[in-house]
């Protein structure tokens, strides 16, 4: 099982309200995350990143979600976005070199 922290955090320009709805529902999207739902994560954090689009979280989040789904492409543009907003943020950082890291083992085992 990969070790991902899903981040919930508080940066960003982002109106008062507009990040308190993103949280909202970058929230609720970790909590059916934990019970394996992972597309209705998807679709949560999709949304609190329509909300608030500086929200690092909700691209962090949908990076681990769609490595959970299988779908790598759309997992390391969602990381790297993450990383844009919030270069600093060591448990963004962390997620997305594990993913590399796996994702590219992968490909070299698969002869990609």
């Amino acid at each position: 099982m990969l070790a991902l922290a899903l981040v919930l955090s508080a940066s960003g320009a982002a109106s008062a309200d507009a990040r308190k709805d993103a949280q909202s529902q970058v929230s609720f999207g970790i909590s059916v995350a934990q019970r394996g739902l992972w597309q209705e994560a998807v679709f949560r954090w999709e949304r609190a990143a329509e909300i608030d689009p500086t929200y690092a979280a909700a691209y962090n989040n949908l990076g681990i979600a769609f490595e959970q789904l299988g779908k790598f492409e759309q997992a390391g543009k969602a990381y790297e976005k993450a990383l844009e907003l919030e270069p600093q943020n060591l448990s963004i950082q962390q997620n997305y070199d594990l993913f590399k890291e796996i994702n590219d083992r992968a490909k070299r085992n698969s002869g990609s």
